[in-house]
């Protein structure tokens, strides 16, 4: 083997051409034979081949590793972009033209900004997934939800990340739904506490311990069993709330009656103001605090049970509270009951216990009702009864005054005893024409009764056909008077002719009294006075189906009620007007 490498002068470096030659000189020094020679170059030149074929091994292993890292690059960033859900990536090259290295070079920085894209999207679809399984957590009550949620790395693309992100807003969305309605349960459990005077604190605790005003909004549980319990809750609350206002308009009504009962003063009944004030409300208008707590229930029960025991007391006096009530309406429309009767039947009911105090009382009220009914129906002609009597009594007043001789003498007070004389004048004149309104309205209210108008218990038409009568019966006899009195001045004067001188009239004997409506044992004309004829007294008269007295009949004059009232109170009160008017 020929050594051709000769010493590179421009490097300066020892060649194997410089070693050959130099190997050459020290075989020519020793005397070395070309056998030997040839024997150690060959030599030399199988270990150069060793040298060569251990580099070319290496270089060839180096290639594959160089060529197997750049396909498990090309293989990595397919799956990247397959799990990130992406087709391409800007930073990969589009060409594979160049050395492994290059294309190593080129594609390396596109692997790792796709590793780094990943793990942005891992942490993003850990995130969401956490979300999803704490709100899942806590609508199904499981709070104690440990580890991080597993997140699939072979499908991280963005189309899964926004359905993870859809399905974590519908999840909130139905959280909050729930907290409102837990918020809304809590409130409501909350005033019907105040109302029936509860402890909200523990009732509400008691559902769940989250629910307390020291916990804060997203904290409270929304679990679908926390939402059934409120809901269980507040119906059963409010069935107790119902229950309570019905229990309490029962003793609000029971009060009312009672007190009604017993005439309890207005003071007695503010001390209840609070018991009586939801008397008519409905479930959903009782919001006041402690409106319906237990003891004012109880507090509303002791007291109907007090006033129960003071009215088995009282029944008595409150039963001719009301009868004294009806006597006296019945006093004032001039009807004539039996007080004594009555009072005593009172008592037998209240003594046999044979009626509830509450019904004998609202028997009462309802007499008292209709009395009030049958007032009203006879006060217009009661009215005109006292016009009727109070004109007859200024009648008799008249006639008295028209009898006194003295009555021009310049007296004192004589010109009032004129002007009332004139103003009596006038009323009388109207007395027919009252009668005859009278007699049609007393007839009127009859047919529409279909009962007898009695006065004091006398009929009141039989009375005014008496009166009528009388008063027929006076003018007859006046007219008598007269002609009397003709006939006596003529012979006066035939004797005065005959025997020169005139003897005086002579007065007449006694005293006329004039007819008008007889009163029993009560002076003036008083709202007390009871009419009554002297065939009432003793039922010697017979009477018509209409209650008129028989015409045919005699019948005796009245007595004459002499009355000392003003003629100006007289006036006012028969003819609606005052004194000066007339």
């Amino acid at each position: 083997m020929a050594v051709t490498d000769t010493q590179n002068p421009l490097l300066g470096e020892t060649t194997c051409g410089t070693l050959l030659q130099k190997l050459q000189e020290i075989w020519d020094e020793v005397g070395e034979n070309d056998e030997e020679r040839d024997k150690t170059l060959l030599q030399i030149e199988q270990e150069c081949l060793d040298v060569y074929k251990k580099k070319v091994e290496h270089a060839a292993k180096s290639r594959a590793e160089l060529l197997g890292a750049l396909s498990d690059a090309k293989i990595e960033l397919a799956h990247l972009l397959s799990a990130l859900g992406e087709k391409m990536f800007v930073g990969t090259p589009e060409q594979t033209s160049g050395t492994i290295k290059e294309q190593l070079a080129a594609i390396g920085p596109a692997l790792e900004q796709l590793w780094k894209q990943k793990e942005e999207r891992i942490k993003e679809f850990s995130e969401v997934q956490s979300q999803i399984q704490k709100i899942c957590g806590e609508i199904a009550g499981n709070l104690n939800i440990n580890g991080t949620p597993t997140v699939d790395e072979a499908d991280l693309s963005l189309k899964k990340l926004d359905g993870y992100h859809a399905e974590l807003q519908e999840l909130q969305r139905e959280k909050s739904d729930r907290l409102h309605k837990v918020l809304e349960f809590v409130s409501s459990v909350h005033d019907l506490c105040a109302v029936l005077g509860m402890d909200f604190f523990s009732t509400v605790t008691e559902v769940h311990p989250s629910l307390n005003d020291s916990t804060s909004v997203q904290s409270k549980s929304i679990s679908n069993d926390t939402l059934t319990s409120l809901a269980k809750t507040v119906l059963a609350l409010k069935e107790d709330k119902k229950q309570r206002l019905h229990k309490l308009q029962d003793l609000a009504s029971q009060l009312i009656d009672l007190w009604n009962l017993m005439d309890t003063p207005a003071e007695e009944r503010k001390l209840f103001d609070h018991v009586t004030c939801n008397m008519s409300s409905s479930v959903d208008e009782v919001i006041v605090p402690g409106a319906l707590a237990l003891d004012l229930i109880e507090q509303a029960e002791v007291e109907v049970e007090r006033l129960d025991q003071l009215k088995a007391s009282r029944m008595k006096e409150i039963a001719f509270k009301r009868q004294a009530e009806l006597e006296e309406i019945y006093a004032r429309a001039h009807i004539e009951i039996d007080p004594q009767a009555a009072r005593e039947k009172i008592m037998t009911l209240i003594d046999s216990g044979s009626i509830e105090p509450a019904e004998l009382l609202a028997n009462m009220d309802n007499q008292i009702s209709n009395a009030r009914d049958e007032a009203l129906s006879r006060k217009e002609i009661l009215d005109k009864v006292e016009k009727w009597m109070s004109a007859c009594e200024e009648e008799s007043w008249l006639e008295d005054y028209n009898r006194d001789e003295n009555r021009y003498n310049a007296s004192r007070g004589a010109h009032l005893n004129l002007k009332r004389a004139e103003k009596a004048r006038i009323l009388v004149n109207k007395i027919p024409a009252l009668v005859d309104t009278l007699v049609a309205k007393v007839r009127a209210w009859e047919e529409d009764r279909g009962a007898q108008f009695a006065y004091d218990g006398v009929p009141l038409l039989a009375m005014l056909d008496e009166y009528a009568m009388l008063r027929q019966e006076r003018e007859e006899e006046k007219r008598r008077m007269r002609d009397q009195k003709k006939f006596n001045e003529l012979q006066n004067t035939e004797q005065e002719a005959i025997f020169g001188s005139r003897p005086s009239p002579a007065r007449p004997v006694g005293t006329k009294k004039v007819v008008g409506p007889r009163t029993n044992g009560v002076a003036n004309g008083t709202p007390g006075r009871r009419l009554s004829l002297n065939a009432h007294q003793n039922g010697s008269r017979s009477t018509t189906k209409d209650g008129r007295r028989d015409s045919r009949e005699s019948r005796p004059a009245a007595p004459v009620n002499y009355v000392a009232i003003s003629k100006e109170d007289v006036t006012s009160h028969v003819s609606g007007t005052e004194p000066h008017d007339v």
